[in-house]
């Protein structure tokens, strides 16, 4: 169980907390590592058992506008159920009539699977833009008549017809980033023509002329009426629109839904606070929680201010304060409260002091490397030892700022074989093993007494392991990572699901596991898949591992080179925040001098990280203190050494395409040494003899190809085809271990050897 605060222990000019026997009923339970299938509270009074005063506060605040202001890891969450289902169980609220929104389909999910194991599984809980569409789709007829227009499946390619008719090029990022000013544009109610003003008058970095980005923006509404069709932001626009213009509708809307619960409140747009503010009409049954500090969104036009305001808004809101942390160790806590106290503006102004209910732990450990390769397969070898120690790979996460950082990562955690998993890749339930696996469990409750695999298995689990062999289940995992080790961890996750549900209900068949899964399904509520979660900062959010690493960590990285203005560079400190506290007892942050192997050491450690790295030089604040190490990566310079103690490394220019001469940033790019869209000078008949050479390397070691090379590392060979071993060497992908490994059958390929012959002659 977690240590509890002391008793004189203050936060945020809060009295002193009582003595601890007078608040604990029956322990003040953590927030996180909850029984997958705990036992449903009998009564109200035992749904806020376990609750610490703060939580049991928002709890009973069941009335009127409330407002709670929640740390990272302080079991925010946890309080808002416990307060809808207290409500419900208590016969204040109507389970119907509560509507509980939030901003992403897994916490949503979440919700909903915590309301359900507390006995209040008829609340709604959605995010906005499911809220709206629901609402929109059952309105429509009777207020505009006929059917809803379809939705556009891929705005990206719609923005990129609207860009070609208006005679305007755009590259690949200038795509993704016009696409990003429309949604912007539309989410702050900004209508094309008044892009340009509103834009500027914003601050924004503009990834094209602002008149152009008009005028597409233009076009790109006038190709989808004349397509008939809707996107994400126009079900808001349409749904505002209808609840202003039809007041018999938004009364119908809201004779439904008369208390409304907002989490995440802090990134809500201004489109956003509109529908939330035409669903309440002028009724104060309002429960926000959000924390200023956790603000990331802004770019897509999220803004605290709506949080901060609230007290002005409503003055006899309730306001409780979150910050006993149970999810992180004093270490990692304190290095999280020492970001912000360097942090500036409103936001900072407003920011919690988290106290750590937890026993110490390590310390977070800074570690400097050569180049990007040398910290990829350091922060690999440390998950491998962590794992080897008995830390869960699903326990486990690497998050980056960007997405274009993953690939090295991905391939130095397949070198060390250890699995992974990429976050934002499909759900859990809609992967083709798990709805084989489920249909097959659906089969055998039906029809078991004719399968033989059940013969001789009577429990539970024995059951589920049995019906799953036929699906590539075993006992013991594949070696290696990738698609065959992907299917068999969401077997694992499975079998593991069943064996915690038939612990809580000793009774259960094959027919309540596959309700249990259904409902689960349709909550997206997922079980745990045992791997490397590899993430950015962004997508982190809202989820903890017991290990994290923060990797990448150099300036124009974090922050990242464009933001230019102070708030922008207030949010990427934040962002930096967000990922620290996702740590619950294993954090390390780390930095390369360089982009690649022999290349210029120029680069610098984050200034996030001034006064809180030992040895540097603080810009205001406090410092991290404590006992935190900074080590030296194994790049070729050494292992433990000090920072102080790196040798001169020889100066070498950025890296360059070698047909054009543009500098590169994409890691595939940087990978062949030239752009994507510059022509590429391979030798396709070595390409494929290294193709085929991989495919029997992968059978005879019992791996997915990709373990042995990349395609994109394969390219670059037969691209620069090299001739000698320090040719291949300074090939992206390749690396020390793989030389010594692989060198000579690639050389060998190179220089135009049969392998085959050769092995027949030795």
């Amino acid at each position: 169980m977690p240590a509890l605060v002391r008793p004189e222990a203050r936060a945020c000019g809060q009295a002193p907390h009582p003595p601890l026997a007078t608040w604990q009923h029956g322990g003040v339970t953590a927030a996180t590592h909850s029984s997958l299938f705990p036992q449903v509270p009998d009564s109200a009074d035992a749904v806020l058992e376990g609750l610490d005063p703060e939580q049991r506060q928002v709890a009973t605040a069941l009335h009127g506008p409330v407002c709670v202001l929640a740390g990272a890891g302080t079991g925010k969450t946890r309080a808002i159920t416990h307060r809808i289902a207290y409500g419900v169980r208590a016969g204040v609220l109507q389970p119907a009539s509560v509507l509980a929104v939030t901003f992403t389909n897994r916490a949503a999910g979440e919700m909903r699977g915590r309301l359900r194991q507390l006995g209040a599984g008829g609340v709604q809980a959605r995010t906005f833009h499911s809220a709206a569409l629901r609402q929109l789709q059952y309105f429509w007829p009777k207020a505009v008549g006929g059917d809803l227009p379809r939705l556009v499946e891929r705005k990206i390619q719609l923005v990129a017809e609207a860009a070609a008719r208006c005679r305007v090029r755009l590259d690949r990022n200038e795509l993704r980033d016009v696409t990003g000013e429309i949604e912007w544009a539309k989410v702050t109610q900004t209508v094309p023509g008044d892009y340009p003003a509103v834009a500027a008058k914003a601050g924004r970095d503009a990834p094209r002329d602002a008149a152009e980005i008009s005028q597409i923006y233009a076009m790109y509404e006038q190709l989808k009426r004349d397509r008939g069709m809707i996107d994400f932001e126009d079900v808001l626009l349409l749904t505002v629109g209808i609840l202003q213009d039809r007041h018999d509708i938004a009364d119908h809307v809201r004779s439904q839904y008369q208390h409304f619960v907002v989490d995440e409140y802090q990134d809500v747009s201004p489109l956003q606070q509109r529908l939330l503010e035409l669903w309440l009409g002028d009724r104060p049954n309002l429960c926000v929680v959000g924390d200023a500090s956790q603000t990331i969104y802004s770019f897509t036009g999220a803004t605290p201010d709506y949080l901060l305001d609230f007290r002005t808004k409503y003055a006899d809101a309730t306001v409780v304060k979150l910050v006993r942390d149970y999810r992180s160790t004093p270490q990692v806590v304190h290095l999280a409260n020492g970001l912000l106290a360097q942090a500036h503006g409103r936001a900072a102004e407003h920011r919690l002091e988290l106290v750590s209910q937890r026993e110490p732990g390590p310390d977070p450990v800074y570690t400097e490397y050569a180049d990007e390769p040398a910290e990829a397969e350091g922060t690999a070898r440390r998950i491998r030892d962590l794992v080897a120690a008995g830390v869960p790979a699903g326990e486990i996460a690497v998050l980056y700022r960007i997405n274009a950082q993953s690939e090295v990562y991905e391939q130095a955690l397949a070198d060390a074989g250890v699995p992974y998993q990429l976050r934002g890749a499909e759900r859990f339930f809609e992967r083709q093993e798990v709805r084989k696996a489920i249909n097959g469990l659906r089969s055998a409750a039906r029809f078991g007494d004719n399968d033989p695999l059940l013969d001789d298995v009577v429990d539970l689990p024995s059951q589920t392991r049995a019906v799953l062999s036929g699906n590539g289940w075993t006992t013991q995992p594949p070696a290696g990572s990738g698609a065959v080790r992907d299917q068999w961890e969401s077997l694992a996750a499975l079998v593991r699901l069943a064996e915690d549900f038939a612990q809580t209900r000793p009774a259960a068949t094959l027919s309540d596991l596959v309700a249990e899964l259904d409902e689960r399904a349709a909550a997206q509520h997922a079980p745990t898949v045992q791997g490397v979660t590899l993430a950015s900062l962004h997508s982190a959010k809202g989820l903890e591992w017991d290990a994290v690493f923060l990797v990448g960590l150099t300036e124009g990285m974090m922050p990242i080179t464009y933001a230019k203005t102070d708030e922008q560079v207030e949010e990427e400190r934040r962002l930096l925040y967000v990922g620290v506290t996702r740590a619950r007892l294993h954090l390390g942050l780390s930095w390369a001098l360089s982009r690649s192997p022999g290349g210029r050491a120029s680069r610098r450690p984050s200034r996030f990280l001034n006064g809180l790295r030992p040895g540097s030089a603080a810009s205001g604040g406090r410092g991290a203190g404590g006992g935190a190490s900074v080590v030296r990566g194994s790049g070729g310079t050494g292992t433990g050494t000090a920072i102080g103690g790196a040798p001169k490394r020889r100066r070498r220019s950025s890296a360059l395409c070698r047909v054009c001469g543009k500098t590169l940033t994409d890691a595939g790019e940087v990978k062949l040494m030239r752009c994507e869209d510059c022509p590429s000078d391979m030798d396709e008949a070595l390409y494929e003899r290294l193709h085929a050479w991989r495919a029997g390397q992968a059978r005879e070691l019992g791996q997915p190809a990709y373990c042995v090379f990349t395609d994109k590392t394969l390219m670059a060979i037969a691209e620069a085809a090299p001739g000698e071993p320090g040719e291949l060497a300074v090939i992206s992908g390749v690396g020390a271990r793989k030389l010594e490994r692989f060198g000579a059958d690639v050389l060998a390929l190179c220089a135009g050897h049969d392998l085959g012959e050769a092995d027949e002659e030795d």
